[in-house]
């Protein structure tokens, strides 16, 4: 595979790939959580009914990512996006920040991210590191119980879809790695492509819309990816 040095490259991480760093989905073979329904906490509605829930259930996830660490696969993607002349556009559905540990920069975390909060009275965003409570005083506005963990819900808009848009128009290489296709509207990021563009999926199994690409490898994403950013990187 030989890409013109100037083409822009737009990457889509999903679950698959921080599944091989440990990250766990925190539900169990019912899609429960605790005997409580997703939606029940990660919902505005679940947020709105029980926030203490839904903080004890972002505190737990927020937890886990000290345990955790980026694998083969995001080391391979930072790799890319310091080589590649022609800019790499780094999308991810994954909320964790393994991403940036690897030292990927250009990037967007379409759902948001664990380690960021929101005020929901001022809407300022902040960094945010331990567990929260609704006890927690918004740093810029002084007030109580209007913070909320920095992640889209469902029922909510993705962030930075214009840019998206914008970028997946522009790209030369769409490349989706370790998605299911079943979520909206990232699983249709591929019809967005120009038709000129490359398209390439790398999952371990095929996705629901795998077929739609020009091409599908399937394997682990720690296996793939680095074989991948490789092969591109080769032929400058």
């Amino acid at each position: 595979m030989k890409l013109p040095k100037t083409s822009p490259i737009v990457i889509l991480t999903g679950a698959g790939i921080s599944a091989e760093s440990g990250i766990r989905t925190f539900r169990d073979s019912n899609g429960l959580w605790e005997n409580h329904r997703v939606e029940e906490v990660a919902s505005p509605e679940g947020f709105a009914a029980n926030p203490d829930l839904v903080l004890r259930f972002y505190n737990a996830r927020r937890a886990q990512m000290g345990e955790v660490e980026p694998n083969a696969a995001h080391l391979a993607l930072a790799r890319l996006e310091q080589g590649w002349p022609g800019g790499i556009l780094l999308v991810t559905q994954n909320v964790d920040d393994l991403h940036e540990r690897a030292g990927t920069e250009n990037l967007i975390h379409m759902h948001g991210e664990l380690r960021k909060v929101r005020c929901e009275r001022c809407g300022v965003v902040f960094s945010w590191q331990g567990d929260q409570s609704r006890r927690d005083e918004c740093p810029r506005c002084r007030r109580r119980g209007g913070m909320r963990p920095h992640i889209v819900w469902f029922g909510e808009m993705p962030f930075d879809l214009d840019r998206i848009y914008q970028a997946l128009e522009a790209c030369g290489c769409f490349v989706s790695i370790g998605t299911s296709g079943h979520v909206y509207p990232a699983a249709g990021f591929i019809q967005e492509v120009n038709s000129f563009a490359y398209t390439l999926e790398l999952n371990l199994e095929p996705s629901r819309g795998a077929s739609q690409f020009f091409e599908q490898r399937q394997g682990r994403a720690s296996d793939l990816v680095p074989a991948w950013v490789e092969e591109i990187l080769s032929g400058l």
